[in-house]
């Protein structure tokens, strides 16, 4: 075998790759053109998402309409490429294009790519662009892979003089095998303005579009924000090397949305529809995100991603099938009390029971119990879980105290719950000796970001399911919406070790410091 055709480790991929985002033109025999303007363009690269056994979703987007060609391979040369059906990218999905790709062997170094046909010629094709993912396994393997979420809020977005987004260089230096982003992969409602003096007596530079100049309204607005984070080269580089499991919260339409969000006084906004912005949100995110559910279930983003016999994802949906954000102190389950809604919560009680993987990883947009009030201000309301009465639970906590129970009568082992969403990083256990509620089993709740956004917290915890505060890493008192350059910025980092089935979860910052760790050992049999 020729060096040139042999599997290509990831480490190498990210090092011969580093320098651009570009893959050989020649290897797949490109029609001569005259000038590269001829071409289509390629520009947002390339991302791939939901990867599980055999499969994985594959997108990009160039500027025209076009068919995308995708295909993979096990080599970095593409000597055998398995490609598949043409896509075609249209005005319709902003000249989005994903696929989901079957028959991935498992365990491989997977290498994909895409080129774009111009419909308008179809002998006038793109560069191609090349990416790569690892594929999950079928048997024991060690399986890593980070976390985090909240990206560009606050006023925060990409000043290229201080080198961009860089947390997303250092989760790739870890090389997971993918990267949950648990919510809020744009603030549409986080208009950027030029130029913001930091505390130091520096300047903060944000690339500025005009789709970043207002609050998303239009279709093309909510667009407009997951193409700025394309703009990021480190934002680019880990997606285009890492696949990506996301989930939605509040920010991709509007901060605290729920049905219950009164616009009629908010003069930044010309639609006052929650519901119509809500939709078209909806779409952009289905549209930007790689995301299999789209493809079977427009709406969708709840699911279950199953990687191998050590790991179970479940990606949930706080926002979609929530109640309207109010006193949350419901006697009753359901209807305004919801959050997860009952078809979600029977869905996930299923899913949990039949699972075999050693660990349940549930990705969860908000934390139990750290208190977030939908009007912080006059602290009025409620926007995740939690009450604030540290008593028996009440409104939205009827459903989790539900499913904690259920999940000790099933006999479900080992639950982990990853999150984000209060920007700022910290280590729950909830101890049911410590709880008003204690009909569960102890677990670990793990809250990390933002990813260059604004930096807050610490928020008060309630009592009601016990939580224990191991580790926190926040602003001090009085200091709120710091800046990315004040360093407050975090992810988390997962390990579980193939021999010993223990997960190893450290806390980071952007400057990929271990600020805190913990092993937990799993139950077996």
């Amino acid at each position: 075998m020729r060096i040139a055709d042999r599997p290509l480790s990831r480490r190498r991929f990210l090092t011969s790759s580093a320098t651009g985002l570009l893959g050989v033109a020649g290897s797949l025999g490109m029609p001569g053109l005259s000038r590269a303007a001829d071409r289509p363009s390629a520009s947002a690269g390339l991302q791939s998402g939901d990867v599980q056994h055999g499969r994985a979703v594959f997108w990009s987007r160039t500027d025209r309409p076009a068919n995308a060609i995708f295909e993979w391979s096990t080599t970095e040369s593409f000597k055998t490429a398995n490609r598949l059906p043409a896509v075609a990218a249209l005005p319709e999905t902003d000249y989005t294009a994903k696929i989901l790709a079957h028959g991935l062997p498992a365990d491989q170094e997977i290498f994909y790519r895409v080129r774009f046909q111009d419909l308008g010629d179809i002998h006038v094709e793109s560069e191609p662009v090349v990416g790569h993912l690892r594929s999950a396994p079928a048997g024991l393997r060690n399986v890593s892979f980070v976390w985090s979420g909240d990206t560009v809020g606050q006023g925060w977005g990409i000043d290229l003089d201080r080198g961009g987004m860089r947390i997303y260089s250092a989760m790739l230096k870890h090389d997971p095998d993918f990267f949950i982003h648990s919510g809020d992969n744009i603030y549409a409602d986080g208009v950027l303005k030029a130029e913001s003096k930091l505390p130091d007596g520096s300047t903060w530079k944000n690339i500025v579009t005009p789709e970043k100049s207002k609050v998303a309204e239009t279709l093309d607005e909510f667009r407009g924000q997951y193409k700025y984070n394309l703009l990021d080269a480190n934002f680019q580089a880990l997606y285009r090397q890492v696949p990506v499991f996301t989930q939605w919260d509040d920010h991709e339409v509007m901060n605290n949305w729920s049905s219950s969000k009164d616009l009629r006084h908010d003069d930044r906004y010309k639609e006052k529809s929650i519901e119509l912005l809500a939709a078209r949100a909806a779409q952009a995110f289905h549209e930007y995100m790689p995301i299999a559910t789209t493809l079977a279930e427009p709406a969708r983003v709840y699911r279950k991603i199953a990687y191998g016999p050590l790991l179970d994802v479940f990606m949930l949906d706080m926002r979609t099938y929530r109640g309207p954000n109010g006193d949350n102190l419901q006697a009753v389950e359901g209807g305004e009390a919801a959050f997860l809604g009952a078809e979600q919560l029977a869905w996930l009680k299923r899913e949990l029971s039949t699972s075999r993987a050693t660990w349940k990883v549930i990705a969860a947009d908000m934390p139990l119990s750290l208190v977030v009030w939908d009007d912080a201000d006059r602290k009025k309301g409620f926007e995740a879980v939690s009450n604030n009465d540290n008593g028996k639970p009440l409104g939205r906590e009827l459903e989790f105290a539900d499913l904690l129970r259920f999940i000790k009568a099933a006999g479900v082992k080992n639950t982990v719950w990853l999150t984000a969403d209060v920007h700022y990083t910290a280590a729950h256990y909830y101890n049911p000796d410590k709880a008003a509620f204690q009909d569960f089993e102890p677990f670990w709740e793990f809250v990390s970001g933002p990813l260059n956004a604004g930096t807050f917290g610490p928020n008060d915890l309630d009592r009601t399911f016990g939580p224990e505060l191991r580790y926190i890493k926040a602003p001090d008192a009085g200091q709120a919406n710091l800046s990315p350059a004040a360093g407050l910025q975090f992810f988390g980092h997962v390990a579980i070790a193939a021999d010993t089935r223990v997960m190893t979860v450290t806390l980071r910052d952007a400057a990929d410091h271990a600020l805190w760790s913990t092993d937990i050992e799993p139950k077996l049999g």
